[in-house]
């Protein structure tokens, strides 16, 4: 096995988003980083901080000059940053002194790193929000399409009142609506420029560094900073945390499904699943089991991106290259994640017989809550729990379906009006139908 499943010949086509894998390749990375480097002397040469000819000829220059990462790698292995390298390589291959010697003009590694990394998690939210709002409207179809079909709600994995498909479904897709929002909020704080030199203080940027930052974020068409954030992680942190709050509303999305489709409740029907090397009858419901372990891995290395808050000082090495470990992954994970989710949702079936059986085959135990406010009007509260308490005991010890055992005792009320389905799913309809509203005013 590789390093990383991620990238491995083997897992890639299970655990692989080629969109997101593209976005944090060795050349994406080089190519971002030139492409901050090319702005940068573009609009320091537009304010005249170095001669305008030499920024029309570095940006020129850079716009067609193909670097090979591997190439770099000796240069990072000593510096600890690709830059050094890089700088010297893009030197080399202007061969104009004279112009190249304005290149990276009062920057530092981190700025053009850092703003690099913006651009490409600039695609990362646009593809993540694509994604989610696809995901969403085939929740909102299945709901809309299920909003009254009753099957048995359970609460600590045992079975409880009834409710509906469709507000199962709302369930799953609610978090993520408001994770679309959360993402919206976030992207001026996230995808803004890094331009405030090796200790953040822009002293060698000169008296107008804050014009060039400015400037340096409209080309990129990105948002200024005010103040450096070499050593303010909180935006990444907190991009990280919204990715694994996606991945953690996937993953009960896949472990209920994983539930509903279990053998001996049969209520939900996935797309054909994984088969076994010696059981011929298995289908192993495998995207499912992809979306938990995807969320399990991102609330690991969301940890670490927790932990990577703490830079030292105004620049901390050791903390940032925690970071390069754990942000590509999340962000790897939640793209995957929301792929396997699309394509899992819009195969997804309900079996509606069965769901009918299970909940009639429970011996009408779904009832209880309702027999029991029933109950309350002809006694106190506290000695209808008690007796329906003891008639669910009965039910079970005797084998008889608990409507049944209650009309026998309290012949006078129809139990037939208290004791269904249609009557037991309060606002669970309008749950999904609310949320199939908000969906498609999106």
């Amino acid at each position: 096995m590789t390093v990383s499943p991620f990238d491995s010949t083997l897992y890639r086509a299970l655990l692989h988003d080629d969109e997101i894998g593209q976005l944090f390749s060795d050349q994406a990375e080089v190519d971002a980083m030139i492409r901050v480097e090319a702005a940068l002397a573009r609009v320091q040469g537009g304010l005249g901080v170095i001669p305008e000819e030499s920024g029309r000829q570095i940006a020129r220059a850079l716009r067609d000059l193909p670097i090979d990462p591997a190439s770099l790698a000796a240069g990072t292995r000593s510096a600890g940053v690709p830059i050094p390298a890089l700088l010297d390589a893009l030197r080399k291959r202007m061969q104009a002194p004279q112009h190249s010697r304005y290149l990276h003009h009062g920057a530092t590694s981190q700025d053009i790193i850092d703003t690099g990394l913006v651009l490409r998690l600039r695609e990362v939210c646009d593809i993540v929000d694509a994604r989610t709002r696809l995901l969403l409207i085939a929740l909102a179809d299945l709901a809309d399409l299920h909003a009254e079909l009753p099957l048995a709600g359970r609460t600590r994995r045992q079975p409880a009142t009834p409710t509906s498909f469709g507000a199962v479904i709302a369930a799953w897709g609610a978090p993520l609506l408001g994770q679309l929002e959360a993402l919206t909020q976030l992207r001026p704080r996230l995808l803004k420029v890094s331009l405030g030199g090796a200790s953040g203080n822009s002293s060698a940027l000169g008296k107008n560094a804050s014009e060039q930052r400015a400037a340096l974020a409209a080309e990129l068409d990105i948002a200024d900073s005010e103040l450096p954030w070499h050593s303010d992680r909180a935006a990444l942190a907190e991009f990280a945390s919204l990715l694994t709050r996606i991945n953690a509303a996937l993953a009960k999305l896949g472990e209920d499904c994983m539930l509903g489709s279990q053998a001996e409740v049969g209520e939900l029907i996935l797309a054909p699943g994984g088969g076994s090397s010696t059981m011929p009858q298995k289908q192993n419901p495998v995207q499912a089991e992809v979306l938990v372990s995807l969320f399990h891995l991102a609330a690991a290395l969301d940890g670490a991106m927790t932990q990577a808050l703490l830079h030292r000082q105004q620049r901390d090495g050791a903390t940032w290259m925690l970071e390069w470990h754990a942000l590509p992954q999340i962000c790897m994970a939640c793209g995957r994640a929301l792929q396997l989710s699309i394509a899992m949702v819009t195969q997804l079936n309900p079996d509606a017989a069965r769901m009918r059986a299970n909940l009639e085959g429970l011996l009408g135990l779904s009832y209880a809550e309702a027999i029991s406010f029933r109950l309350a009007e002809l006694m106190p509260r506290a000695d209808a729990q008690a007796r329906l308490k003891q008639l669910c005991a009965d039910a079970v010890e005797q084998g008889i379906a608990l409507p049944g055992l209650v009309a026998r005792e309290f012949p006078d009320i129809d139990w037939s009006a208290v004791a269904t389905p249609a009557a037991q799913l309060g606002d669970a309809p309008q749950q999904a139908r609310i949320f199939v509203a908000r969906v498609r005013a999106l």
